[in-house]
């Protein structure tokens, strides 16, 4: 491909990457303006910068498994099209997973057992990503300091414990993804294979953002989610090695996973108090 060529595509990508993040933005505002009209707390539509902050880094603390995904599929789909399918599909999946979410957190918020259910399952979520956070840190790498290494080795023996028996609870609730990629020959089935994937990732990562929605407004907390998964869009295609590396680096993935057991033991307090003591 020419240089022009190159410089054409990418000007046409990036234009479209933003395009897509300004939709789903218009997309969220319209949700929340429909459930303000039945909904009896109402969800304020301006947003703080610290709050999208607050969203768009926890996202990409959260996004190694759509990084891997994103890459296989531009590996197996190369060109404009293949870029225009995986943007718009990868946007639109986690959007709607996003959206599912903030609609049943804005139903179940009405009545306490409810949101309190809500929370608890919220709470599982985010221990199974601390220890999924884990498994992309190698204990056996020696440059990496023996505190740090068996600090992680801990950590991952006891979330596994902690995991077994409610994993076949959160099976039920969230079904399993599969990161396995294909070629696609045409727009209509790249955009497919490139929603499904990031549509299950987005109900589960962001049902585990739930306990946050207490002290962060949703509207920018959504807001800076969908930042996110643009900026790793664009620096994919960037630098696909560089990025994956970024987003998998061990120091990030450890201090990821024990703000996950955090929010996770806030939440269920959280609920202890909505159950017991009808807050």
């Amino acid at each position: 491909m020419s240089g022009k060529n190159y410089a054409k595509n990418q000007v046409i990508a990036l234009s479209l990457t933003v395009i897509t993040f300004v939709v789903m933005v218009g997309l969220l505002w319209v949700e929340i303006l429909l459930i303000n009209f039945w909904s009896s707390e109402q969800i304020i539509t301006h947003f703080r910068i610290s709050d999208v902050l607050i969203g768009m880094t926890i996202y990409l603390k959260t996004s190694i498994d759509f990084a891997i995904f994103i890459g296989r599929l531009m590996e197996k789909n190369p060109g404009l099209k293949g870029r225009i399918g995986i943007e718009i599909g990868t946007a639109l999946g986690n959007a709607v997973g996003t959206f599912a979410i903030l609609l049943l957190w804005a139903i179940f918020k009405e009545i306490n057992w409810l949101l309190a259910i809500m929370i608890i399952i919220a709470a599982l979520v985010l221990i199974r990503l601390a220890q999924d956070g884990l498994e992309h840190i190698n204990t056996n790498q020696s440059s990496y300091p023996l505190l740090f290494r068996k600090g992680v080795r801990f950590l991952d023996v006891v979330l596994k414990k902690v995991n077994k028996p409610i994993e076949p609870v959160l099976s039920k609730i969230l079904p399993a993804h599969s990161l396995s990629v294909t070629k696609k020959a045409t727009l209509s089935g790249l955009l497919a294979l490139s929603f499904t994937v990031p549509f299950v990732l987005g109900l589960d990562d962001f049902a585990g953002y739930v306990p946050l929605f207490n002290i962060v407004n949703v509207f920018g907390f959504a807001i800076g989610v969908f930042a996110g998964h643009m900026l790793l869009n664009i620096f994919l295609y960037i630098s696909p090695k560089r990025t994956i590396a970024l987003v998998k680096n061990p120091l990030i993935s450890l201090l990821g996973s024990i703000a996950f057991i955090g929010l996770a033991a806030w939440g269920l307090y959280e609920a202890y108090l909505l159950l017991f003591l009808h807050r």
